[in-house]
């Protein structure tokens, strides 16, 4: 049996995507942010689509530099994630509150989480829904992803404090 459900919460069943934290940098201010969600547009171009509401500290850094890192945290740096949600980066300097570490990235000059699995160096590629949407879309120009484990346990959020962890790696092939 099923029930009317809050549209507003769908997001809850809709995200299997990780959690991943975004960094920033312009004018000699930086930052990072929790994002739990964006979509995979295109895969060459490598295009990332996102949506940063107008309010988030992180946004006019990006949308002034034209640039940004993605990162992929693993599940034991879950709380750091948490924490960076928690805070505005208006007033917190992230890196050195919550003790993730700034790398120089290759292209950009938003910095790379030495902590993080992954960090994709990206740039935006489209501007046309920034102002009406705040949807950005973001080209990866460069990965960094560590060698091991070839599966990293991550986490993916759900809503209302709630995430999911990720689970057994199976492989599945059509009988067709």
């Amino acid at each position: 049996m099923k029930k009317d459900f809050p549209v507003e919460d769908v997001r809850r069943f809709l995200e299997p995507t990780p959690t991943v934290l975004v960094t920033s940098a312009y004018k000699g201010k930086h930052n990072i942010m929790t994002m739990g969600w964006y979509t995979v547009m295109e895969f060459v171009p490598s295009l990332i689509g996102c949506m940063i509401t107008g309010s988030n500290y992180s946004f006019d850094l990006i949308y002034k530099s034209g640039e940004c890192v993605i990162n992929i945290p693993t599940a034991d740096i879950a709380k750091k994630v948490v924490a960076v949600g928690n805070c505005t980066g208006a007033d917190t300097d992230k890196f050195a509150e919550i003790g993730f570490t700034a790398e120089a990235a290759s292209i950009v000059k938003a910095p790379l989480i030495k902590e993080c699995f992954a960090s994709f160096e990206c740039k935006i590629h489209d501007r046309k829904l920034i102002n009406t949407y705040n949807f950005f879309i973001f080209e990866v120009v460069k990965a960094h992803v560590a060698t091991r484990p070839k599966f990293p346990e991550t986490i993916a959020y759900r809503g209302d404090s709630q995430f999911v962890l990720s689970g057994k790696n199976i492989k599945i092939h059509s009988d067709k």
